[in-house]
Order: C-alpha cells, then sequence, then structure tokens
C-alpha cells in the first residue's frame, strides 16, 4: 500500500471517529491537526459544516494529491449522504430564523410554537428565546432521566388538557408527531427545562440578596374599574358591589402576616356605588408582582385611583406585608425572576435574521 492509499484510509477512520456535536468542533480541529502533523506533506485541512437548525456537524478532509490537485474525504456514519449532496441548496433553503448562527427551519419553528408558554411574549421572541436556551443548553450531554422525561411529558399534557392516552394521541395526529417525533419533541424541552431550573438555582441566591424588597410576601385588595374609584379605606374596596373577581384572587393571608385589621363585610362606600362593571382582586402576591401603583405601599393607606395602560382605573391598598426570607419558595420566586434577566440580557446581545425571502 501506498504512503497516500494508507493516508485516504487513515483519514476515512479520522472522519469517522470525529465527535458531530458543535460543542466538540474544537477537539475535533485538534485531532485533525495531530493527524495532519504526523502526514505533513499531504497539508491536511480539516472543513466543518455546521447543519442548519440542529447541534450536528460534519466534516471534510481536504488532501493534496502526490500528482497535484486536491482530493476531498467525506465519511458520513449514518445515512450514507454526504454533507455536500445533503445541503446542495442553499443554505438558508427553508429557514425562518438564525440566532447567533442557530438555524431555526420551519418545522423547527412551528414545533416549538406548540410549547409557548410565556402570554407576555411574542411568538417572535419566544422561539428566539428557546434558540438562545438550547444553545446554552448544548454542553449537557448528561443522558436525560426517565423519570425528567416523565415529568416532562406530564407537565406538557396537563398543560393542554390531554388527559388521557386517546386524547393525546389525537392531538399528536392533528399536530402531525410520529411517535418518535413526540418523543424527541419532549426530550427536548425536558433538556431546556433541566437547563433553566438549574441556571435558576443557581442565580437565585445573588437575586434575592441584591433586591430581597421584591420578594417580600404582600396581602393587598383592588380595584379595577372603567371609572375612577375612590376609598377611604380597604375596607371600602373590600365591599365593593361586585361579584367579580380579578385574575389571580384567593383567599389565604401569607402565614404570619400582619397588618391592619379589615372588615371584608363592611357596607360599600357611596363612591363606589354606580361605575358599572368593576373588577376586584384580594390576592397574596410577590412585591414585584403587584400593581405598580401598589409597590411599597404602605400597609392601610388607600392608593390611587390611577389610571394604567388598559385604560382602567385601579385603586387599591395593601393589607399586610411579610418581609422576604430565603426559604425554598421564595428562593424558586427570585430564581425565575433572575432567569428572566439573564435571558432578556441574552436576547438583547444575539445576533437575529429573519429570513422571510
Amino acid at each position: 500500500m501506498t504512503d497516500f492509499a494508507e493516508a485516504l484510509e487513515s483519514g476515512v477512520e479520522l472522519l469517522r471517529a470525529l465527535p458531530r456535536r458543535r460543542a466538540a468542533v474544537a477537539g475535533a480541529r485538534r485531532a485533525a491537526a495531530d493527524w495532519a502533523a504526523r502526514r505533513p506533506w499531504l497539508r491536511a485541512q480539516l472543513v466543518v459544516d455546521e447543519r442548519p437548525g440542529t447541534p450536528v456537524v460534519d466534516y471534510d478532509l481536504l488532501l493534496d494529491h502526490p500528482d497535484g490537485g486536491t482530493v476531498a474525504l467525506t465519511a458520513p456514519s449514518e445515512d450514507g449522504v454526504p454533507w455536500l449532496v445533503d445541503h446542495s441548496t442553499h443554505w438558508a433553503a427553508g429557514h425562518l430564523v438564525s440566532v447567533d448562527g442557530v438555524h431555526v427551519s420551519v418545522p423547527q419553528a412551528l414545533t416549538m410554537l406548540r410549547s409557548l408558554s410565556r402570554r407576555d411574549a411574542s411568538p417572535y421572541e419566544e422561539i428566539v428565546d428557546q434558540c438562545l436556551i438550547a444553545a446554552a443548553a448544548e454542553d449537557d450531554t448528561e443522558p436525560l432521566t426517565a423519570e425528567e422525561l416523565q415529568a416532562t411529558a406530564d407537565e406538557f399534557r396537563r398543560g393542554r388538557g390531554l388527559r388521557d392516552r386517546a386524547s393525546t394521541l389525537a392531538w399528536m395526529a392533528a399536530a402531525g408527531l410520529s411517535g418518535d417525533r413526540f418523543d424527541a419533541y419532549i426530550a427536548g424541552i425536558a433538556r431546556r427545562r433541566r437547563f433553566r431550573r438549574a441556571k435558576e438555582a443557581e442565580l437565585a441566591p445573588a437575586r434575592l440578596a441584591a433586591r430581597p424588597e421584591d420578594f417580600a410576601r404582600v396581602r393587598a385588595v383592588w380595584v379595577a374599574a372603567p371609572e375612577p374609584v375612590t376609598a377611604t379605606s380597604p375596607a371600602e374596596l373590600l365591599s365593593a358591589p361586585t361579584g367579580t373577581a380579578g385574575p389571580g384572587a384567593d383567599a389565604a393571608a401569607p402565614a404570619g402576616a400582619a397588618g391592619p385589621e379589615v372588615d371584608a363585610a363592611a357596607p360599600a362606600g357611596g363612591s363606589l356605588d354606580g361605575l358599572g362593571d368593576l373588577v376586584v382582586t384580594v390576592a397574596t402576591r410577590w412585591e414585584a408582582e403587584l400593581p405598580e401603583p401598589l409597590r411599597g405601599a404602605p400597609p392601610g393607606r388607600v392608593v390611587g385611583p390611577v389610571r394604567g395602560d388598559d385604560g382602567l382605573f385601579l385603586t387599591g391598598a395593601v393589607l399586610a406585608r411579610t418581609p422576604a426570607a430565603a426559604d425554598a419558595g421564595t428562593l424558586a420566586a427570585a430564581g425565575r425572576a433572575a432567569f428572566s434577566q439573564w435571558l432578556a440580557e441574552r436576547r438583547a446581545a444575539a445576533t437575529v435574521e429573519w429570513h422571510w425571502t
């Protein structure tokens, strides 16, 4: 066997042994450089192709032929189709968006839209966010456990009202997902979920230490109405003449909370009569999640009416406030807030290109 024939055989073995994850490209380049250093007459070069929309990469090895010219080696280890043929169309064909060099196809984006989780974000923002989280989670190569996959699948089904096998299969059929594709879809969510929880736990203590005032537990009442509502005491707000409860309203005060005594059965003041539809919310919230006019307000003082961005007038009062404590629930809330900030910073710094044409 000639030296060049030996190099071809060895080059194929090299290509088939290289790791095919984007996160491992640096190691692949080092392995190829070591191989080339032992065969300097070949002037070998490793060509790396990042597959659009996935963390998978492909490689070619370029070698100088002894009689002149260049020989390109490719050794696909899976479907047997060289990437040059596999990607013969324009690199952005069928792609919707690229986020920091990670390309998302239209089918992938549609799959992402099935798991939108934030009502305050547009589909565009959420697709970008999922790309950023997926990219950040690439270094996590630890296999997902059966418990993680099951918990993710259960959470996904509950969120869509899929209460049994029949309803889940019907949803999969409507979404065009086979069993294997559904499993892969859930695995992707589970990996992002694992990363997010780990990141939240990492960031939570510093966030709580920096902004403890955001995580006080506050019991409050507020009224939203199309016309200004005036009240002289929290009791008037609690007895507003309406049966409509605001979103997230509850009836349980936080443990250990102290505040003014309020007679919830006190008669409504005249200023609350004849104002049309009122929405009354009585709830316990983190300080940072209260309507903005109530944040930091002293217990017992009526605030408002203040007109909000939705055109409604808000009048409310803090009933009780419990200072933040480093318990599990508070740390979880701090972690969520810190993760949202981390993601917003990543989004602001990301290079995002939408391929509309």
